[in-house]
């Protein structure tokens, strides 16, 4: 049965109270109407709710975990090879928003070798908000030899990082004969184009 308007009400003025519902539908809302303190205030309850019996709670659980920061990185490990691909994609979701840099060897396994794109590319997108360098080999490998979808994301994340290989690898990927990886690829040379462009010369006058 679908949530009521007063129960919807209800949950967005008080979600920590509906995390323990019998319906799954509204542990699931609840979860995700949490705002950062009210998670890390009831991070023991966010954590329980990752393992709850409806996938879609759970993943909506490991996903709200990124925002609570160090805390949550021991649940998240214990969820790493969950066999629901959402819960995999959530624990990297997760890992990229907490930043830490423990998480990088499993997100480099995970964005090269998982059997599911979408995990692969939420493991892409963790890795350039961590921007460990040690992460710039599995990057470069995976836009040369990644799924389509998988290098297109990798462009973009990889840009955050300094290494020569890059620019070459970038455009190279122009090139590529997948439409949606040359127009990934496209954007950040031009970028980098326009960026170059707008340098001031020696003889500029606005130095």
């Amino acid at each position: 049965m679908a949530p009521t308007r007063e129960q919807l009400v209800e949950l967005t003025t008080d979600p920590v109270s509906f995390l323990d519902d019998g319906d799954p539908v509204l542990r699931r809302l609840a979860v995700t109407a949490l705002s950062q303190g009210q998670a890390r205030a009831h991070i023991e309850a966010v954590a329980h709710l990752t393992v709850d019996g409806d996938v879609s709670v759970r993943a909506a659980a490991t996903e709200k975990l990124g925002v609570c920061g160090p805390d949550s990185l021991t649940t998240l490990a214990s969820l790493e090879h969950d066999t629901e691909p959402t819960m995999r994609e959530a624990v990297a979701t997760a890992y990229g928003e907490i930043g830490s840099t423990e998480s990088v060897g499993w997100l480099m396994d995970a964005a090269g070798n998982d059997d599911d794109r979408h995990v692969r590319e939420a493991s892409v997108a963790a890795l350039g908000a961590i921007g460990d360098p040690r992460a710039i080999d599995t990057l470069l490998k995976i836009i040369r030899n990644g799924p389509p979808q998988v290098r297109r994301r990798t462009i973009a994340a990889i840009t955050v990082f300094d290494d020569e290989r890059i620019e070459p690898a970038i455009r190279r990927a122009a090139l590529d004969r997948n439409p949606g990886v040359r127009e990934a690829a496209e954007m950040v040379v031009g970028k980098q184009l326009t960026a170059h462009s707008q340098q001031p010369t020696a003889g500029d006058s606005s130095r």
